[in-house]
């Protein structure tokens, strides 16, 4: 895992142009600069392979609303549901990949904005699986806003990263300490059953994850950057003899960060999962890290912890879970 994972506290528009933020900027980082060669198929960032989502949820009555809905192929949502019957006026929304996967080339940009008291649960239709790549990489920039008092879920399914594959997400969050946001990431080590195997065969999954406030002060920036064959992430340290890797960052209040660390115990199986909840800088809220053999034990516990912030922060449980969750 070169590079490292860690929170820190230093510091740190629209789906399509964010200030002093971009998708061709990302592709400067250091991890991808031996993977700017084209694809011989369709180059990089054309129509089809350059994806966008513009999402806005606001307080209507008694429900949130989806009252911003700009969406640009290969990334779709469709109208929200409301299947969540603890919490029936909140908006759900799965994020749906048209071409199935991602592959060498794909640019994608997500903003997401939750007004001032809305509730809104963002997920994805199934798992990403980032296709193996024979040139060039995918990317995709998130920019979340929430106002005062909103509440946002994003839960995307596991990531399934393929041989060779070259992949890098950047989020950036705006959040006031009186709303609460919830974002996972869950990593599998590759397609397991493929073949021989593939575990930790790709060549690139770099993630990060940066918050501020809405007057621009920074609260934290963390980065996870895997290289597997340029540094193993079987050393102590890293993953171990684990296999999958799970976050939950809880953006949120001071009073709320300590009720759930005191309620989150950590635990240690080393023949399933071991797991633990830390404070993020700058009374941020709390991360939550995971690692487990398996999928299953990795998501079951991510739930129960996604429980434990719920009732905190909203008073209710979580729905149960879906017969193929």
């Amino acid at each position: 895992m070169s590079g490292g994972r860690g929170v820190d506290g230093v510091g740190g528009g629209s789906a399509v142009a964010v200030a002093g933020r971009s998708l061709e900027a990302l592709g400067r980082a250091r991890e991808l600069a031996a993977y700017q060669d084209e694809p011989r198929q369709m180059r990089s960032a054309v129509v089809g392979k350059s994806g966008a989502l513009r999402l806005g949820f606001e307080r209507r009555g008694l429900r949130t609303a989806l009252v911003t809905m700009e969406r640009q192929v290969p990334l779709l949502v469709q109208r929200p549901l409301y299947w969540d019957r603890s919490l029936p006026g909140m908006a759900c929304v799965p994020i749906i990949h048209t071409s199935g996967s991602v592959v060498g080339g794909d640019r994608f940009r997500v903003r997401i904005d939750v007004a001032a008291g809305a509730q809104a649960h963002v997920t994805t239709q199934a798992a990403t699986k980032i296709h193996e790549m024979d040139a060039n990489y995918a990317a995709q920039l998130q920019d979340v806003s929430l106002d005062h008092g909103a509440y946002l879920e994003y839960l995307p399914g596991v990531t399934i990263p393929h041989r060779h594959a070259r992949y890098l997400t950047d989020t950036r969050v705006t959040v006031p300490d009186d709303a609460t946001m919830l974002l996972s990431e869950i990593v599998m080590p590759g397609r397991k059953h493929h073949g021989d195997g593939e575990l930790f065969q790709y060549d690139v999954f770099s993630s990060t994850v940066s918050a501020v406030r809405p007057d621009g002060r920074s609260l934290f920036t963390e980065k996870i950057l895997i290289e597997p064959a340029i540094r193993s992430v079987r050393r102590p340290g890293a993953m171990g003899g684990y296999a999958v890797f799970g976050t939950v960052l809880v953006m949120t209040g001071r009073d709320h960060a300590t009720a759930i660390l005191e309620r989150t115990q950590p635990v240690f199986d080393l023949g399933e999962v071991v797991s633990g909840a830390s404070r993020l800088p700058n009374d941020a809220g709390v991360v939550f890290r995971v690692l487990g053999m398996e999928s299953a034990p990795v998501r079951r516990h991510i739930r129960e912890f996604w429980g434990v912030v719920r009732q905190q922060v909203l008073g209710v449980s979580v729905p149960d879970a879906f017969l193929w969750q």
